[in-house]
């Protein structure tokens, strides 16, 4: 699984662009990519959007900046060296939708199928199993990224929001939530609720991804 998170300009793939992808593959958690890159000329910028990912109208135009041919090419690349390529995420089908949208801009293969993993299906599910009570906002699901960090006994994401620590993050919470156990050294300080471990075999464990 890739793990990806982008920060984008708004929120229409047609309209706005992606200014920044962080990703990591799952199953080598030291395979992580991350890069800037410089707006599409032309694209809608929404200020609200700038003040969820810190990025200034300045920097997100700066033609030194690599663009975004470049950097959706060289996510592209990267991803090719994964054994497994499903992208998963918190609403991953946001991240996919911007991420096929550039590849089509500059008619770049496409070559991720159109099944994902979604962080919060994985929450809601183990929460239902754990017996707790998914929270609900005006009918529907109010299971937020944050929420689920400080479920899985990880901190709320730091803001702004950074797409590299929002990769790390997700996949921290993947492996708690489906494999018990932490991912990454760095939230390795940060202990799991109790009940999270698993009670199969790690070669089990293994098998589920």
């Amino acid at each position: 699984m890739i793990v990806v998170d982008v920060e984008t300009t708004g929120t229409d793939p047609d309209r706005h662009s992606i200014v920044s992808i962080g990703a990591i593959e799952f199953e080598h958690p030291e395979r992580q990519f991350y890069r800037e890159c410089r707006a599409w000329d032309g694209a809608q910028v929404e200020e609200e959007a700038l003040a969820v990912n810190g990025f200034s109208l300045t920097h997100i135009t700066d033609p030194a900046l690599p663009s975004l041919e470049k950097a959706i090419a060289e996510f592209i690349a990267w991803c090719k060296d994964a054994g497994e390529r499903t992208l998963g995420g918190h609403n991953t089908s946001f991240d996919r939708d911007f991420l096929q949208a550039s590849a089509d801009r500059y008619n770049l293969a496409w070559h991720f199928g159109h099944r994902i993993l979604d962080l919060h299906s994985f929450a809601w599910m183990h929460m239902v199993r754990a017996g707790v009570t998914p929270p609900t906002r005006g009918g529907r699901s109010g299971l937020s990224s944050d929420a689920i960090l400080v479920y899985t006994g990880l901190p709320e994401e730091p803001k702004p929001h950074q797409g590299m620590v929002g990769a790390k993050m997700e996949a921290e919470a993947f492996c708690r939530l489906s494999l018990g156990r932490s991912l990454l050294d760095e939230f390795k300080h940060h202990p799991m609720p109790g009940g999270f471990e698993l009670s199969t075999s790690s070669s089990n464990q293994q098998a589920l991804f």
